[in-house]
């Protein structure tokens, strides 16, 4: 599937970059958002930051192409936001997968495409390999439960250690099949949800590799140590969970205040040509700084 930036419009609508704004791009992906904030206005200066190391290539185009009005730092945007030096104007953050690595059948993300268990984004430590095949029944439990809100958990976490003793579970369609026999073909078939039924499954296990929640709590709570006043955030959310994070944070800093209009949805139209939008949130928020 073509990369299409998520509410690309709304995004670039809030956040409105002006010349001399310094925006951190938090998660640049293959940089669709970076690429239209500055053609929007390319005297603006971006700072892009991205752990996935597949992306370098597409920041080094931006890099010719805008010269030092774009900035690529490779890492999490957890630990990149905890020591930068700066103060910026305005934040981006666009939380989940990405196209890209939905789309690359080796990166193991996809369980519409086999290959190896992989899902790390940095490429680097843990995988979903390990996880399916090293970790306890009850540790298995729980990370479906928590990361995939999978009622099933226990049922496919003990599918999973039955499978493993028998043969090593090495590619996504072994998982997804071992989960299909869980809930059965008959049930399957008479569900009326368009969701596959390894979807949460694979969420967890996914968001539970690359520490994603954590990440954004990490992210998110450091921000006021790197905004000038009145900055501006934009959080981008897909599930449930990320969800819970952003609104967490945003109740308990009084300093961040939601604007207008509040939570923005794709609109029909945007889901019908990008259907990977369809569960996207958009949140705005002004920065205050608090007094002394």
């Amino acid at each position: 599937m073509h990369h299409i930036p998520v509410l690309l419009n709304e995004v670039l609508q809030v956040l409105d970059p002006k010349a001399k704004n310094k925006i951190i791009d938090a998660t640049f992906g293959y940089g669709g958002h970076s690429e239209a904030i500055l053609k929007k206005n390319s005297k603006c200066y971006i700072t892009a930051i991205d752990r996935d190391p597949t992306v370098k290539q597409k920041a080094e185009e931006l890099k010719n192409t805008y010269k030092n009005h774009f900035n690529f730092i490779s890492g999490k945007f957890s630990d990149v936001i905890n020591n930068l030096s700066e103060r910026y104007d305005k934040v981006l953050f666009d939380f989940g997968v990405s196209s890209m690595q939905l789309d690359n059948a080796e990166r193991g993300f996809s369980f519409s495409k086999e290959a190896k268990l992989d899902m790390r984004m940095s490429c680097d430590g843990l995988s979903a390999y390990d996880v399916v095949n090293d970790y306890s029944e009850k540790d298995l439990s729980e990370i479906i439960f928590r990361y995939g809100d999978e009622p099933n958990a226990r049922k496919i976490a003990k599918a999973i250690v039955n499978s493993r003793h028998i043969n090593t579970i090495k590619t996504t369609t072994d998982l997804r099949n071992i989960i299909v026999d869980v809930f059965g073909f008959e049930k399957i078939h008479k569900s009326h949800s368009n969701v596959d039924v390894a979807t949460k499954t694979f969420q967890a296990i996914r968001i539970f590799v690359n520490d994603e929640l954590r990440e954004i709590s990490t992210a998110l709570h450091a921000l006021p140590n790197i905004l000038n006043d009145n900055a501006i955030i934009i959080t981008i959310t897909f599930h449930a969970l990320e969800d819970r994070v952003v609104k967490y944070w945003a109740t308990n800093n009084s300093n961040f205040t939601l604007l207008p209009p509040g939570v923005v949805q794709p609109s029909y139209s945007e889901i019908k040509s990008n259907p990977r939008s369809r569960s996207a949130k958009l949140r705005g928020y002004s920065y205050k700084q608090k007094n002394a």
